[in-house]
C-alpha cells in the first residue's frame, strides 16, 4: 500500500511492497503497478524498482511484473535468461515465444485487488 504524506518515501519500496501481494500463478504488468500507485505514466520506473528487485528483502517476486502485452521483458535481468520463465513455469504459467499464455486471464490488478 502507498506510504502516508508523514512517512519517509521510496518509490521503489512501494513497488516491491505491490508485487508483493500478486498471487501465486497470476501475473500484473508494470503499468498496471505505476497505475495503482497514483502514477500512471511512471511503468518505465516500475521497470527500473524490478530491475533492482533482486537486492530486496524480503524477496519480490519480480517474474510476476511482465509488460502490457504479456511479454517476459525484464528476462535480461534475472541470473540466466531463461530463469524468468522457469520460475512461471513452476507456478504453472505457459509461456510462449516470450509472452505468457492467457495473459489476460491471469492478469492481477492491483487497483482492482488492493485497497488504497
Amino acid at each position: 500500500m502507498p506510504r502516508s504524506v508523514g512517512e519517509s518515501y521510496s518509490f521503489f519500496e512501494d513497488v516491491y511492497d505491490v508485487v508483493r501481494q500478486i498471487p501465486k500463478g497470476r501475473v500484473t504488468s508494470f503499468g498496471a503497478i505505476a497505475n495503482y500507485l497514483g502514477t500512471k505514466s511512471s511503468a518505465r520506473m516500475v521497470g527500473w524498482a524490478m530491475n533492482g528487485a533482486h537486492h530486496a528483502t524480503p524477496k519480490v517476486p519480480a517474474h510476476r511484473v511482465l509488460n502490457r502485452n504479456g511479454m517476459l521483458t525484464g528476462k535480461a535481468h534475472f541470473a540466466t535468461p531463461t530463469l524468468m520463465e522457469e520460475l512461471l513455469l513452476k507456478e504453472k504459467i505457459v509461456v510462449e515465444n516470450d509472452t505468457v499464455v492467457n495473459f489476460e486471464k491471469l492478469f492481477w490488478d492491483p487497483a482492482k485487488e488492493l485497497k488504497i
